[in-house]
């Protein structure tokens, strides 16, 4: 699979990554005297469209490395996940064979070494931890035994259980989860991101408009807007569409967030605020988590807006890019807590974000407003949650160099480092950003076309 870096398109972002993991052990490639190395920095890396690396460095903040006779290769990748440091996941979108899914610990030399088993993970939307799982998310048909009397079948949740410490893999064939009338507008929903909150799970059910089996139910009750129902079949790829359904929402101007008791996503409480639209970033047909924790447990749900960018005038929102709160220890909306950000950023909006540190959020940001043609993510910013401020990193290459951004950040000590591949001389090098000052510098350089993930690998002796 060919990794998509940040491009000169709207196709901006690479899918080929890492999950974002903390860690305050500073001591990597640590010989403990007996020749055993501790831990180690990994670095994910790739040459040409093809040749994928796992590299171990000493320092993300100085130094280089290089892919030449050096590292782990592996095949193809859509995102990597560095899993509890000790647990490093090649996971693979398999549609159209594209490949299997494999998974690296670190072995008592300081090598990444594969794990024994792979697995086949079928096509997800959105992914993300609970527990000892990872799990990936997708929306889809349920097949013709719940279909109407039109044949049309009802559309439900497709997930994915990797259990990472018994490398074994399963999905909830035996928990069938309808995804129809979620909200209770009759639209079927996709999730946007899984967030671990103490022993439940948080996540954003994205409205997706009607299947064509919600726009024919109770002979179209749902249809707000007869004209937008599809005539014939068209589009392509994450656009596609069918005669009989209504794409995208009808409901641009609200969000849901949805939690649930444990990993089985049965019985959610949903909760809705009108302040902000739905809460996720898009790329294709990836809905990236736009949700997170900050250390002292409040939830922070970041809303791009990017229903901005429909054609229909009734699917646009009104509402601009913003931030709203769940305070800890509740499961409603905060109601004294609200933040405009296209306030602070001349009406610009941002692809994606994550928690860094404290409520110290990173943000990769467009550089012109999404009502604007041509709009691309390649800025970086740090927002302060209690504050509600949004501050532009210094320090990173000019947009209009930056080819690459790493998917995800890693973070460390209250740092966060961030890979970044520029045009001006084609070495990809590790960002190091300090989201208190909003400043980051230059770090370890990578000889290699361009990097998708970085974290840690600590030798486990289990």
């Amino acid at each position: 699979m060919k990794k998509n870096f940040l491009m000169r398109s709207f196709a901006a972002v690479v899918l080929a990554g890492c999950v974002f993991v903390s860690c305050s052990d500073d001591n990597p490639s640590v010989d403990n005297g007996n020749g055993t190395v501790e831990s180690s920095y990994v670095i994910a890396a790739s040459v040409g469209d093809e040749a994928n690396y796992l590299l171990t460095a000493e320092s993300l903040s100085k130094g280089s490395v290089t892919t030449v006779n050096n590292g782990l290769t592996t095949e193809s990748v859509t995102q990597w996940i560095y899993f509890d440091n000790k647990y490093l996941y090649r996971l693979v979108y398999n549609q159209g064979n594209a490949g299997v899914t494999s998974s690296y610990i670190l072995n008592s030399s300081g090598k990444v070494e594969e794990r024994d088993y792979t697995y086949e993970v079928k096509r997800f939307t959105s992914y993300g931890t609970y527990d000892d799982y990872i799990i990936t998310s997708s929306t889809g048909d349920l097949g013709e035994t719940y279909a109407d009397a039109n044949g049309y079948q009802p559309k439900g949740f497709l997930f994915s259980y990797l259990n990472v410490p018994n490398e074994t893999y399963t999905t909830n064939t035996n928990n069938v989860v309808w995804s129809e009338n979620y909200l209770g507008n009759g639209e079927y929903v996709t999730l946007a991101g899984i967030l671990q909150v103490g022993n439940k799970i948080y996540s954003a059910p994205i409205p997706m408009g009607l299947s064509q089996y919600g726009a024919a139910a109770n002979d179209g009750e749902y249809v707000v807007y007869p004209e937008l129902v599809k005539q014939e079949s068209g589009g392509s790829n994450s656009s596609a569409y069918v005669k009989g359904e209504l794409q995208w929402t009808q409901y641009p101007d609200e969000a849901w967030v949805a939690i649930y008791n444990d990993q089985n996503f049965n019985n959610p409480k949903l909760i809705k605020t009108d302040k902000i639209s739905y809460a996720c970033g898009r790329m294709k047909s990836q809905y990236y988590q736009t949700i997170w924790a900050a250390d002292n447990g409040d939830v922070y749900v970041f809303s791009p807006s990017y229903a901005k960018t429909m054609t229909a005038d009734v699917q646009k929102t009104t509402l601009p890019a913003g931030v709203v709160r769940i305070k800890s220890g509740t499961e409603a909306f905060d109601t004294d807590y609200y933040c405009n950000l296209e306030e602070q950023t001349g009406g610009r909006s941002f692809l994606r974000c994550w928690h860094i540190v404290d409520d110290y959020f990173l943000m990769l940001m467009y550089d012109r407003p999404l009502t604007e043609s041509g709009f691309v993510a390649t800025e970086l910013a740090v927002f302060k949650g209690e504050d509600k401020k949004l501050t532009y990193i210094t320090g990173i290459p000019s947009g209009d160099i930056v080819s690459g951004f790493g998917n995800t950040p890693y973070a460390e000590d209250g740092l966060a480092y961030l890979p970044v591949t520029t045009t001006d001389d084609n070495v990809p090098a590790i960002y190091v950003i300090n989201p208190k000052t909003a400043v980051a510098t230059k770090g370890l350089t990578v000889t290699a076309d361009a990097v998708s993930g970085v974290g840690k690998l600590t030798y486990s002796r289990d």
